[in-house]
């Protein structure tokens, strides 16, 4: 027999934010401000760690670093990604690279012209990848 609870979670939910854990706060902070982040808070958490949100514009979401200074972060490839999509990933992924970061596949100009998936990735300083995708 079929019963038909009432669901506690069928009001809207959003997702609100996803924390990493890096090694280097400044270098972290650069990272993500060069693919286009806003610094909108420092504080520290009440274990005494730094954490800093970072926030893309027009976005409700944001990304929040935390860095503890005993704690070594390590990320395994393919273990986790963020994914940001973007109007014009050739436009972005130029503008990306020439602010110094590496993007992937190399040859993604090449990849792009023959018309495979519009999709690139980077990888931030803590082996983070981040994903892009046209949009």
């Amino acid at each position: 027999m079929r019963r038909d609870y009432a669901h506690p979670c069928r009001v809207m939910i959003r997702f609100l934010h996803t924390r990493i854990r890096v090694r280097d706060l400044e270098a972290s902070i650069d990272f993500y401000t060069k693919l286009g982040y806003e610094v909108s808070e420092r504080k520290p958490s009440p274990q005494g760690n730094s954490l800093v949100f970072l926030t893309l514009p027009g976005n409700d979401v944001f990304l929040e670093l935390c860095h503890s200074p005993d704690y070594t972060a390590t990320c395994p490839e393919d273990l986790m990604h963020t994914c940001l999509g973007v109007p014009d990933i050739i436009e972005y992924c130029d503008k990306v690279e020439k602010s110094g970061i590496e993007i992937w596949p190399g040859n993604w100009r090449e990849k792009f012209a023959t018309g495979e998936k519009l999709m690139a990735f980077v990888t931030d300083p803590d082996g983070y990848e981040v994903e892009i995708l046209q949009r």
